[in-house]
């Protein structure tokens, strides 16, 4: 999530979490006030990160750029359009990465760590995404001339659409459901049941997974379970953001050829755990 700078996007946000809040309390749901906590402190934890993302990042996608033999006009309807699809379907890979890579792993799984599905929930953010490289898979946009600051926008507006999908608040949309990524399908990502692992990883459209074959619905006899599969829950932040990085690094400390090491950093999350099953091949529900 991209929490933004709008004084207007913050208060609005602030106002649908105290929303959200009351709605749990009201239908007994509850709210956990000190998950809530905890998510205020990866927030805090990830403002000097943003900041060094933000000045890297910068760095890197203007050298991209000047390396492009083609620009698209920032000022075109068209480019913006054609621009809109290509960076759902770079989101769609670094997010399914995201899943399947431990390197990647170790930075998102902070995301999916709470174990109730609330708009405050859409904060928890890694402080290591500079480190884990994940914005590598928008460098190629903008090798093939679009302009960084078009991805950048782009990319945050899909990251703001998603803050809205972390809710129990909202149902099914309709037809809705066929195109857009929807609180639903959002719901059923961060389910950490082994038969709803690494689905609907779409940000704004849920097109690519009905396409690759990893879009999946809530099955009735399986209510969702939230938080990290095969992980003891934790408030502390800072556990929280080095966790998985301290796993894998043991694991790869103890690699005795590259092959060992190779797959202590690159393998799927849970390979290496001896308390948990391997992560499932993936395949269509």
């Amino acid at each position: 999530m991209d929490i933004g700078r709008s004084p207007i996007w913050l208060a609005t946000m602030l106002a649908l979490v105290l929303a959200e809040a009351g709605w749990r309390l009201s239908q007994r749901r509850g709210y956990d006030g000190r998950a809530a906590l905890t998510t205020l402190g990866l927030v805090a934890g990830n403002i000097p990160a943003a900041l060094l993302n933000a000045v890297v990042l910068s760095a890197v996608y203007g050298f991209a750029a000047r390396l492009a033999p083609v620009h698209w006009p920032l000022g075109d309807w068209r480019t913006w359009a054609i621009g809109f699809v290509a960076v759902e379907f770079a989101y769609y890979w670094f997010h399914r990465a995201s899943h399947r890579v431990r390197w990647l792993w170790a930075s998102h799984s902070v995301h999916h760590s709470a174990e109730q599905m609330t708009l405050l929930a859409s904060f928890r953010l890694g402080w290591t995404n500079l480190f884990s490289a994940g914005w590598a898979f928008y460098v190629p946009l903008v090798l093939l001339g679009f302009p960084p600051v078009m991805v950048v926008t782009l990319l945050a507006f899909d990251l703001r659409y998603q803050f809205f999908l972390h809710t129990e608040a909202v149902g099914t949309l309709g037809p809705l459901e066929w195109v857009f990524n929807t609180p639903a399908h959002h719901r059923l990502h961060h389910a950490s049941n082994d038969a709803y692992l690494d689905r609907n990883y779409g940000g704004v459209v849920i097109l690519f997974d009905r396409l690759f074959g990893t879009f999946a619905r809530v099955r009735r006899e399986e209510p969702i379970r939230y938080g990290l599969a095969h992980r003891t829950p934790t408030a502390n932040p800072v556990r929280l953001a080095v966790r998985e990085w301290s796993a894998m690094l043991g694991d790869a400390a103890k690699a005795r050829t590259l092959g060992d090491l190779g797959r202590a950093l690159f393998d799927p999350p849970g390979s290496h755990d001896r308390s948990a099953p391997a992560r499932p091949v993936e395949k269509v529900i």
